[in-house]
């Protein structure tokens, strides 16, 4: 606990040297928490991106957080779907923090600030994080939680200290990422499944769930435990996907676990 308490006074000994800065706030836990400390040491400024990737349920948690945590907050619509992103390439995720980046300094240069903060966490570089190669590209871009060696576990407990509704909530990516590398990625099929999804949710009652989408063909993951209440509703799910436009529904008995869109690539 004591190696927490030091790393805490550290990070806001840091944020207290900015006058004012612009903070990338996807309203998941590690950006709400690290604006909710912020706010105390610096001007925030909390800039979400509406893009053809994000999640509806993400930007509406976003929207909520905000008001929480009595935060300035904005909402920007960013169009991500450059014709190299659409091709689908390895590193998409580069491609979509660079892009979004860089709109974030240009933001910081409107509004006087001196610094652009997000909230990579240092548990997030024991994974593949092409899109944290992209923040190492800038000047005055930081990410406090990885500066300072937080990990998601201990983010999470500070959200608890905090009370912040989103401390124990799951995490979020971007629609992209349930789309299989060198599959083109649409506006289209992005819809797909972000409706696909939220049915899910709100029929089956699960916080977290990914709708695989390969060339129409519909994977759903949950966490492991809860496949069966997703089974029972089917009918439903089937009715209401083919609806979407899904050809074939699958549900994944492994569960879910973050990265498996790549395991699909065979059925391209």
């Amino acid at each position: 606990m004591w190696e927490l308490e030091k790393k805490f006074k550290k990070l806001k000994e840091f944020a207290s040297k900015f006058e004012r800065v612009v903070l990338a706030f996807s309203g998941g836990v590690d950006s709400a928490t690290l604006a909710a400390l912020c706010k105390y040491e610096t001007e925030v400024l909390a800039v979400t991106f509406k893009t053809q990737v994000t999640p509806s349920r993400e930007l509406n948690q976003a929207l909520k957080l905000a008001k929480e945590i009595g935060l300035k907050h904005e909402v920007i619509e960013l169009d991500i779907l450059s014709p190299e992103f659409r091709r689908n390439p390895f590193e998409r995720c580069y491609l979509c923090k660079k892009k979004m980046i860089e709109e974030l300094l240009k933001i910081a240069e409107r509004r006087g600030c001196d610094a652009v903060f997000e909230g990579t966490n240092y548990s997030d570089l024991e994974e593949y994080r092409p899109g944290y190669k992209a923040i190492k590209e800038f000047e005055k871009v930081y990410s406090p939680w990885v500066e300072f060696g937080f990990s998601k576990d201990e983010i999470r407990r500070i959200a608890e200290k905090l009370n912040l509704s989103v401390a124990n909530s799951p995490s979020l990516s971007c629609i992209a990422t349930r789309i299989p590398f060198g599959i083109e990625i649409t506006e289209e099929v992005l819809k797909m499944i972000d409706e696909a999804e939220n049915f899910v949710i709100d029929l089956c009652k699960v916080e977290n769930v990914r709708v695989r989408n390969v060339n129409s063909l519909a994977i759903i993951e949950v966490p492991k435990g809860l496949e069966e209440k997703v089974f029972e509703k089917r009918e439903k799910i089937v009715e209401k996907f083919k609806e979407i436009g899904f050809e074939a529904i699958f549900l994944d008995l492994e569960g879910y676990k973050s990265g498996k869109a790549t395991l699909w690539n065979f059925l391209k």
